[in-house]
């Protein structure tokens, strides 16, 4: 496990985060419904080469949930940019995948962050996107959140299950579903849900072009959320290079292919 001793209070919201290693800085940033801990096979074999920071995501993880609070799209990229700039980071290299992968292109196209590189994957960034649960549970999240525990749970196994392409282990399965277990994480899992709204991707959708920053795009082939044809096409508009397709691989590749995060990562910064 990643250990994430720090706390920031980014608008109004307590995010946690933790760095390792050492050298030029790397941003890694999840995606939903996952937390920083989906690094916790990569960030370690990053660490030699780069100071590698992770932070859960506003009303993720270890991160502050609440009634009320704001968990969409629409704050996540200004939470990176208040990151960076309390990190003191003005050019990191940024490991990002699905909703990190919106964050970190809002961020760039929005607010004008720049990036010494970018590795994204399996990133929510072009329309149409969003699960047929997504779908079901934004129309009905008081229902969903309500429900008795020992239904959320098994819903929430399900629904991740269909993140990967391998059977997901015990110990993946206890790291991504306890945060969203329990009176605080239950409401919070369908809060997040209800928030996803293809607007923040549409708004940026238009922006996109080729980046001042060597950029690569890989995918899971057999990613059943978002279809590698996405990656085809998002490589398209902000790579220099076709999308990389990762074989026996679904939308977490961190749990499938770990290795060919590190791999893309490190051909990345050795050529930068």
């Amino acid at each position: 496990m990643l250990e994430l001793p720090n706390t920031s209070i980014i608008h109004g919201n307590a995010v946690r985060w933790g760095r390792i290693g050492d050298g030029p800085p790397l941003v890694a940033i999840h995606g939903t419904p996952f937390s920083s801990q989906v690094w916790r096979r990569i960030a370690p074999m990053l660490a030699a080469h780069r100071t590698v920071y992770y932070f859960d995501l506003i009303g993720y993880g270890q991160s502050e949930m609440r009634e009320g609070q704001d968990v969409s799209l629409a704050v996540q990229n200004k939470a990176l940019a208040a990151l960076l700039r309390e990190w003191n980071l003005e050019r990191p290299d940024i490991l990002a995948h699905d909703f990190g992968g919106a964050t970190a292109l809002r961020a760039y196209y929005l607010d004008g962050l720049r990036y010494a590189s970018l590795t994204i994957f399996d990133a929510v960034a072009l329309a149409p996107w969003g699960s047929p649960l997504v779908q079901h549970a934004r129309q009905h999240e008081a229902a969903f959140a309500g429900m008795p525990d020992y239904l959320h749970g098994a819903i929430l196994r399900a629904y991740l299950q269909t993140a990967a392409h391998e059977p997901l282990s015990e110990e993946a399965l206890h790291i991504y579903t306890t945060p969203w277990l329990g009176p605080v994480g239950q409401p919070a899992f369908y809060r997040q849900i209800a928030q996803m709204d293809q607007r923040f991707t549409d708004e940026v959708e238009g922006l996109y072009g080729r980046m001042d920053c060597p950029v690569t795009v890989l995918w899971g082939q057999r990613d059943e959320w978002i279809p590698p044809a996405k990656g085809e096409a998002l490589a398209n508009r902000i790579s220099g290079k076709p999308c990389i397709q990762i074989p026996n691989a679904g939308h977490l590749v961190q749990e499938d292919r770990p290795e060919a995060i590190v791999a893309a990562v490190l051909n990345q910064i050795a050529n930068c």
